[in-house]
């Protein structure tokens, strides 16, 4: 009697060495990597040529098309080490843990980026900052 991980337990986990799946990966990269261009290009161009200026704090409110989509990668890398993480010690796999290695700093860059366009936003706003003034801005 077969169960069903048995009889498709070689096509989940075929890809579970990095001798197997390093192949695909280098086929697939160059096609990754141009739909990312595309995609970040269309995405910049509508932030910062086609959505309109906000009547408050004018052209600086462009920061967040930038910042806002960082701090949600950051999180999201994150989130996906833990993943991997945790499929490594479940498992017991390398490419797991290779892939969670990996993502360090990816989520490291996109977080220090976040920060960086955090600060560099709230400057010219006037945004509040960690004593709970409104900066140089008066009210």
């Amino acid at each position: 009697m077969s169960t069903p991980l048995s009889s498709t337990g070689s096509t989940w986990f075929r890809y579970a060495s990095p001798a197997s799946f390093y192949p695909l990966a280098g086929r697939l990269i160059p096609w990754f990597g141009a739909a990312a261009a595309i995609l970040a290009a269309a995405g910049l161009y509508v932030g910062f040529f086609v959505a309109p200026t906000d009547w408050q704090q004018g052209e600086a409110y462009r920061i967040i098309f930038i910042h806002v989509p960082a701090a949600w990668m950051a999180m999201f890398a994150y989130l996906v080490m833990a993943f991997w993480c945790a499929i490594s010690l479940a498992f017991n796999t390398r490419l797991s843990a290779m892939m969670a290695q990996a993502l360090a700093p990816t989520g490291a860059m996109f977080a220090f980026v976040s920060l960086w366009t955090g600060a560099f936003w709230g400057r010219p706003t006037g945004a509040p900052t960690g004593s709970g003034t409104r900066g140089s801005r008066p009210r």
